[in-house]
């Protein structure tokens, strides 16, 4: 480190030596669904945080003694401190996944640059482990479209440490916590970029991955609206951006939610249309689970679909 670190720079070495600490405290977190998260919290006994996993996972407000000492300055030299009545609350969540724990927005994920990470991060992790032992081709380069705090891009560096890995995203916020969570996994081979869709790198890709936005939301926020009258324009652009992008012999897999209005699926008549007639390109399409989200049906955007379902889109380009 330099003799006169940057904010940042500060910043990204707080944020990893606690999550180092909480690692050696043997905390580990799964985070819930926004709805589940917000069920558990509002119990009388958890309005504030008694231990760290309150602290950094349940998103509770805090006083001192919930912490170990020393963790406390590390999260004021983090920038992560929020005033809260007497106490205070983290701006960041720290989660497990496959061993490794990563940094995401705190609940509630309000902001237009929230970090998303959440029960499709595990889905989709899961995904592309399937999708890659399945692979019977060399990996060398692969990009993580929309990588927001990294558990795709670090999915294939920690399976293929020789691989570069571009972490891809719009969302500084984002860049600057898949980098940290990167140096946490010490997952070297990733290289996080200012990307929209796949322009921040050049070339062709033996795999793309890409986890988008899928709803339609009012807000607008980055990590959650995929445009659209059903949330899927994001994953049909991402989808045409990739097909352009593969390698001979390569692979791409997207991990997206659709709408499924009167038993139709508008993303795949979409998908289908971009996918078929291509020369030497085989895919699958599957539900992966049928019913996620389902609070937001309540909502006017989506007065017209019986379900939401999260599905997996797969496409393998052959060699000439």
């Amino acid at each position: 480190m330099p003799d006169n670190p940057s904010p940042n720079a500060s910043r990204r070495d707080a944020l990893l030596r606690l999550a180092l600490a909480a690692r050696d405290s043997g905390y580990h977190f799964v985070t819930p669904t926004p709805a589940t998260h917000a069920r558990v919290n509002a119990r009388a006994a958890n309005r504030w945080a008694g231990d760290l996993r309150g602290v950094l996972g349940w998103s509770r407000p805090f006083r001192a003694g919930a912490l170990a000492p020393g963790m406390l300055g590390l999260m004021q030299q983090a920038g992560m401190l929020q005033p809260w009545e007497d106490g205070w609350r983290s701006l960041l969540r720290l989660s497990s996944l496959d061993g490794q724990l990563l940094w995401h927005s705190a609940y509630p994920t309000d902001a237009p640059d929230a970090v998303f990470f959440g029960p499709d991060s595990y889905r989709f992790a899961g995904a592309i482990q399937a999708h890659m032992q399945a692979r019977r081709e060399p990996l060398r380069r692969a990009f993580d479209i929309g990588c927001g705090a990294g558990p795709g891009a670090l999915t294939i560096a920690k399976a293929h440490p020789q691989a570069q890995v571009w972490a891809g995203d719009i969302n500084p916020a984002a860049l600057e916590l898949a980098a940290v969570n990167a140096d946490l996994a010490q997952a070297a081979n990733i290289l996080p970029v200012a990307s929209n869709l796949l322009s921040g790198a050049e070339g062709s890709f033996d795999l793309i991955v890409a986890n988008p936005p899928y709803l339609n939301d009012p807000k607008k926020r980055a990590y959650r609206h995929g445009g659209g009258p059903f949330g899927q324009q994001l994953a049909l652009a991402m989808l045409k951006d990739a097909l352009g992008r593969l390698a001979p012999g390569g692979s791409l897999l997207i991990y997206t939610g659709t709408a499924i209005v009167d038993g139709s699926d508008p993303f795949l008549e979409h998908a289908r249309r971009l996918l078929q007639g291509r020369p030497g390109l085989d895919w699958r399409y599957r539900e992966l689970d049928p019913d996620v989200f389902g609070e937001e049906l309540d909502t006017p955007a989506y007065a017209e679909v019986e379900r939401l379902a999260a599905v997996a889109l797969e496409a393998w380009l052959a060699r000439p």
